[in-house]
């Protein structure tokens, strides 16, 4: 579905690029840019569906920030189970006396998510 909308940015329409410019001489006017897209609800960029640039969307963020986060309050933290999963591997580091490599074996640590 193609959706026709205009840039929610609050200063897109203060912007000096000159493909804002519109209007006859003499009575010119920059505008709000129109974002043509393809809308798609699984699209990672439906946001530019509503934005022109990064820029608009900071503004549009910067502004409506408190109102947005009352739709939805976080009163409590989220919390993921996981499991750390600690085990010995070789490795190598340079040493600077003998100018060689030196074999080692250091732990590693590995987050595990349980489901």
């Amino acid at each position: 579905m193609t959706v026709e909308n205009w840039c929610h940015g609050s200063s897109c329409h203060k912007r000096d690029t000159f493909d804002r410019v519109r209007g006859t001489k003499g009575s010119k006017v920059l505008r709000t840019k129109k974002i043509i897209g393809t809308y798609s609800e699984e699209s990672p960029y439906r946001r530019y569906n509503y934005f022109c640039s990064l820029t608009c969307l900071n503004d549009f963020i910067e502004k409506n920030l408190t109102a947005m986060l009352a739709l939805a309050p976080r009163t409590s933290p989220l919390e993921t189970p996981i499991e750390i999963v600690e085990t010995k591997v070789n490795a190598t580091r340079w040493d600077y006396e003998t100018q060689s490599t030196v074999d080692y074996i250091k732990n590693k640590r590995t987050i595990n998510y349980k489901e």
